[in-house]
């Protein structure tokens, strides 16, 4: 396996236009089906809210279609009051206007109360739901196995997190109580319309169909330049976001105008789709406004025979021309919420395939480990990432109490993988790896990494104090305990001449200390935690050669009396372990100490020699 400690790369987020409008196409699922199925099953446990959200909805709507055809009593009232007075036959009674728009207001309160109680109630069930899914991810992130994160890259697993969980969460709340009252609108708005005139809905039916086959020959053309212009825009960003974090290498080696050049031609391109597709996408409303307009004047000429017949009234006609409009509108809401739907399967596929992934086989009935003196024994240990591509094929070692074991090679030769092997974030194939006799896979892996320190090379630590940082390997340590193991690191001098001392707070990438301070501060943490066992990675790699020197006098005070396993490339460092295990292509090729791996002039001695070997 590669030494190279490469950190996976994040992908980019392509960040598009907003929305979901006609003609922009919708991230589908692969399999929207079994997603929908999934996701309905997982809502199950909210489904009395959901129940209670659909009926406040179906009611909010009811009221709401009712509003036109009793203003429609008032409009009626009023202009045959009207004529009455210019007949001179009677008056406009306003006490009887007055009592229905009493009614149409109190109606119309009544609805929007409904309307906030549904809104306000999925927005907890959305909120309950996006809580419940985070805290699943986060459990299931410490169950998975380590080959799940070297084959992902970081930015994949976050935007499970954050970009796909947000996603379900907003438009799941956006496209529940739309398509509820979308479709009580629809069919509530049609039994008004036929119950006023089943001639006039006819019409106004007739009218749909044209709209429709208009919008979608739209859509049909805009299709193709939203693609484009989301595939330039991902492009483009991706272009500046490598081209800010480059700079410096863009400069050293004259690229400007390259870079310039390349960025003209995908603008040039974003411009062309980009105007094509938002004028063609807003042709939409002009469209639909017409064909509105052409259906009220038909019904608004078939309402005036008709109520000149005396068939219906004029307020039927007003209220008939306010249900018109409103049976338009959920259409098209409709169509908005079909692109809400597919981003929301979309978003929850990603969620359920991350929570689908298997986890770690854990130990049936594991036994405890209270107490390890340290001896490790490798026995015919076989192990290959791949069951048909073995590195290790036949390695056995004895470790005893409070030795220090280098592995050595040069890069890519396994070193690592010997420690995940260890610490069980691998099993292996053949073979056994026994802590203090036992065999480590008889213990639960928690368990098992209680009694392991590591010091890597990458150093992690977190926003906050040092005091915290420190304390992370013994959270329940006294101020005391934490400032005798900076002490026994060598930190404690360093960390005096900040601001604050131990309470200066390191920020998130811990880039206001220096990278051997750094390291200094997670063997700090190690002293505390004060494991039996510890892995050195390449602790001294990246600092400097004084840098090295105190942190090798660190490492040396945590090694003392604990059984040690030290990864390095300077082998110089390692001259006096107990053990030095020598990696070629997987296999320990030899293992002895270090005088008598010089006398075999093997490989060791090779690379040793090649390290104080004069260039030039």
């Amino acid at each position: 396996m590669s030494e190279s400690n490469e950190r996976a790369k994040a992908p980019r987020r392509h960040h598009g236009p907003m929305g979901g409008g006609p003609g922009r196409p919708a991230e589908k699922a692969k399999d929207f089906k079994g997603t929908l199925k999934k996701l309905l099953n997982y809502l199950s446990v909210y489904k009395i809210g959901i129940a209670v959200v659909i009926f406040f909805a179906i009611l909010s709507t009811i009221f709401n279609v009712i509003g036109p055809k009793i203003l429609s009593k008032a409009t009626t009232e009023l202009f045959t009051g009207l004529v009455a007075k210019i007949q001179g036959t009677g008056n406009i009674r306003f006490d009887v206007i007055g009592k229905i728009l009493l009614i149409l207001l109190a109606i119309y309160i009544f609805s929007a109360l409904m309307s906030f109680v549904q809104g306000y109630i999925m927005a907890g069930v959305s909120q309950k739901m996006t809580y419940r899914m985070r805290s699943e991810i986060s459990e299931k992130i410490h169950r998975l196995p380590m080959s799940y994160f070297e084959s992902k890259t970081v930015g994949e697993i976050l935007s499970r997190i954050t970009n796909d969980v947000d996603t379900l969460g907003q438009s799941l709340n956006q496209s529940v109580t739309q398509v509820i009252t979308s479709v009580a609108t629809m069919v509530g708005v049609l039994v008004m319309m036929l119950s006023i005139s089943p001639l006039m809905t006819l019409i106004a039916l007739v009218i749909l169909p044209v709209s429709i086959a208009l919008v979608m020959l739209v859509v049909k053309f805009s299709q193709k330049y939203f693609i484009a212009q989301q595939r330039t825009l991902g492009e483009i960003n991706g272009q500046v976001e490598e081209t800010f974090s480059g700079q410096s290498i863009v400069k050293a080696f004259n690229k400007e105008k390259d870079v310039l050049a390349e960025f003209d031609t995908r603008n040039e391109e974003l411009y062309n789709s980009a105007w094509k597709s938002q004028f063609l996408s807003g042709l939409m409303q002009p469209i639909m406004t017409f064909v509105g307009n052409l259906g009220y004047v038909a019904v608004a000429i078939v309402g005036s025979i008709l109520a000149v017949a005396g068939t219906i009234t004029v307020g039927d006609i007003q209220a008939f021309i306010q249900y018109v409009k409103n049976f338009t509108q959920p259409i098209q809401q409709m169509a908005n919420v079909s692109n809400l739907l597919q981003s929301t399967v979309a978003a929850a596929e990603r969620v359920f395939e991350f929570l689908e992934e298997t986890e770690e086989v854990e130990t049936e009935n594991p036994m405890i480990m209270d107490h390890v003196s340290g001896a490790v024994s490798f026995e015919h240990v076989k192990f290959g990432y791949n069951e048909d591509k073995i590195i290790i094929h036949d390695f056995s070692s004895q470790v005893k109490p409070g030795q220090m074991v280098a592995i050595v090679g040069p890069t890519g030769a396994g070193k690592t993988t010997m420690v995940k092997l260890l610490m069980r974030f691998y099993d292996v194939n053949e073979g056994c790896i026994k802590i203090d006799g036992q065999d480590i896979r008889a213990f639960g892996r928690s368990n098992l990494r209680e009694h392991f320190g590591m010091v890597l090379q990458d150093t992690w630590l977190f926003k906050g104090s040092i005091m915290e940082n420190i304390r992370y390997g013994k959270l329940d340590a006294t101020d005391e305990e934490v400032i005798a193991a900076a002490k026994a690191a060598h930190a404690h001098h360093f960390i005096e001449t900040l601001p604050g001392g131990y309470d200066f707070v390191l920020n998130e990438e811990a880039t206001n200390v220096s990278q051997g301070q750094r390291q200094l501060l997670t063997i700090a943490r190690s002293i505390l935690a004060d494991n039996p066992i510890l892995i050195l990675d390449e602790a001294t790699s990246s600092v400097d050669t004084r840098t090295e020197q105190r942190i090798q006098k660190a490492m040396n005070h945590l090694m003392q009396g604990r059984t040690s396993f030290v990864i390095a490339h300077r082998l110089s460092t390692i001259k006096d372990a107990d053990l030095i295990l020598v990696m070629k292509d997987g296999d320990i090729i030899e293992q002895g100490s270090h005088e008598d791996l010089i006398a075999q002039n093997g490989f060791y001695a090779e690379l040793y020699n090649s390290q104080f070997e004069e260039v030039g």
